[in-house]
């Protein structure tokens, strides 16, 4: 059994070479692919809600464990202010990702293979290292954080959650044979309960929501105050994750619209709401994270830059038990949740760059031995209190992998050879490639204050 399996309907597609090999012309995650079929002479309603899912798989991304550390300091030290800039950067989230919806159904291809098929092997094999490097990476955010709901619930040892987050193997094998429908009710549903916990212990922090709604404008302190200005630059910098460029140009195609140029035009228009929807999604409860810290951390001065440290202060603060134990579940919710959305990342990166499949499960497991070791390694010899610096160093790694991921995006959505009429308009290849070199930028600064030693 290889990939995510379904016993939905699904395309077949031929293929002389042996399963595990696959053809150039076989399309990403093959065995759902166009598997998600479209209620004929339905509404545009209907119809629309058949789209709903890809979006909320890859919003999964923006809430990694390296996304709460900023948004918990970010509030902590400035109260609601940098919520214009939690505004901001998911702007540029949508911007970016509705172009991968674009080259994936105007070119039919995702952008792992159409990197492929545009640059000659001395340019694509590297580029493949580098996407793996940065699933990796994730998975490492992943691993650490899991291991930290586990001990704020069950009060585990981070050693002993880190081993437990192998078992999420068994996680994908059950989802992997329900469907992919399944697969993003499953998703879904935890982003739910995700969403709950932080709106409990926000009524219970009682924030000052006139604060809160002037947060949302642009402040003249982010030119004044260098301390703001660095940790706007975290938030902006942490937005777009790498690895999400190829998850969202692969499950889009997961849609059975069709080939015709109205049916084409369609899917974009239905892809990219879904998408606003579930980034926009995304922004409340990073921005949820910030008005908690901001409500319960800044009116006592105290600056929290570590998760684990966040539960702790929130018992006394809040008056109750229960929210160190929210944010655990809510800390678990996103580990699983990036369980399926990282392993299908690496299958469409892996089959798109080099025509290699082996099963979801090997794939997981592959990648999840590799994030383990280090964690580990860091919890046994330096202390628990050192895992914190491996979600500086996972954000670090894909920094610098961004521009490689960023770059080719924009470049083939701008080719007319490559999407024909469904080319993005000159007007927004000009902001995404605003928009790009802004995050490139922020993350090269990122980077070279981590190996100046100003940053972890």
């Amino acid at each position: 059994m290889h990939g995510l399996n379904t016993s939905e309907t699904v395309q077949s597609v031929p293929s002389r070479r042996p399963a595990w090999l696959r053809d150039s012309a076989t399309p990403p995650l093959v065995e759902v692919f166009r598997s998600v079929k479209l209620p004929k002479d339905a509404s545009a309603w209907r119809r629309f809600l058949t789209f709903v899912g890809p979006g909320y798989l890859v919003a999964v991304g923006y809430m990694d464990p390296g996304n709460w550390a900023t948004s918990l300091a970010g509030g902590s030290q400035f109260g609601f202010a940098l919520l214009f800039v939690a505004l901001l950067s998911n702007i540029m989230a949508i911007i970016l990702q509705s172009l991968c919806a674009r080259l994936a159904i105007g070119s039919g291809k995702d952008l792992a293979q159409a990197c492929r098929d545009a640059f000659p092997p001395i340019i694509a094999w590297p580029l493949w290292v580098l996407a793996e490097i940065a699933i990796i990476a994730t998975d490492l955010a992943e691993v650490v954080g899991t291991a930290i709901g586990l001990n704020l619930i069950f009060h585990i040892p981070l050693e002993i959650g880190i081993l437990i987050t192998a078992l999420d193997v068994f996680l994908i094998l059950f989802l992997q044979n329900k469907g992919f429908r399944w697969i993003e009710a499953f998703i879904i549903s935890l982003l739910g309960v995700i969403a709950l916990c932080f709106v409990v212990q926000i009524a219970l922090a009682n924030p000052d929501w006139g604060a809160v709604l002037r947060g949302l404008a642009p402040t003249t302190d982010l030119a004044t105050n260098p301390n703001m200005l660095y940790l706007a630059l975290g938030i902006i910098g942490a937005t777009v994750m790498p690895h999400n460029l190829y998850l969202h140009s692969g499950i889009v195609q997961t849609r059975a619209y069709g080939e015709t140029l109205p049916e084409k035009r369609e899917a974009l228009r239905f892809s990219i709401i879904d998408s606003v929807f579930a980034l926009t999604f995304a922004l409340l409860v990073n921005a949820s994270l910030l008005v908690l810290a901001g409500a319960a951390f800044f009116p006592r001065h105290e600056v929290v830059t570590e998760i684990g440290r966040a539960s702790e202060l929130l018992t006394p603060i809040l008056g109750t038990a229960i929210a160190p134990l929210l944010f655990g579940i809510a800390l678990i919710c996103c580990g699983l949740n990036s369980t399926v959305t990282a392993t299908m990342a690496g299958q469409i990166v892996m089959e798109g760059f080099i025509h290699l499949r082996i099963s979801a499960v090997a794939r997981r497991l592959i990648t999840r031995a590799i994030a383990i070791v280090p964690a580990l390694g860091v919890t046994y010899l330096m202390g628990a209190a050192q895992t914190g610096k491996l979600l500086v160093l996972s954000q670090v790694i894909l920094s610098f992998q961004l521009p490689f991921a960023v770059v080719p995006l924009v470049l083939f959505t701008a080719s007319k050879d490559k999407l024909g009429p469904l080319v993005a308009p000159r007007w927004l290849t000009l902001i995404a490639a605003l928009v790009a070199a802004l995050i490139i930028g922020l993350n090269v600064k990122l980077i070279w204050d981590f190996f100046s030693g100003n940053l972890g």
